[in-house]
């Protein structure tokens, strides 16, 4: 794995966030948009979900299960 170019360690989470949000919005529209290789993933992971018709667990559960099991 190479190594990072910038070092963020000294940067709390929620500075990363904030980081990572004013970088996103610095793109030009054009750079944000999806490509059609990402759109037809997201096309086909759509339709599966609504082929299966099961949306998965609500979070506050998989929290509760997650620290049951001391993870």
């Amino acid at each position: 794995m190479s190594s990072p170019i910038l070092d963020f360690s000294h940067l709390t989470p929620d500075e990363r966030i904030e980081l990572a949000e004013q970088l996103w919005d610095s793109l030009p529209v054009s750079e944000q948009q999806p490509t059609e290789p990402v759109l037809d993933e997201l096309r086909r992971r759509r339709a599966a979900l609504e082929a299966d018709g099961d949306p998965g667990e609500p979070w506050d559960l998989v929290v509760k299960e997650i620290g049951e099991r001391g993870a």
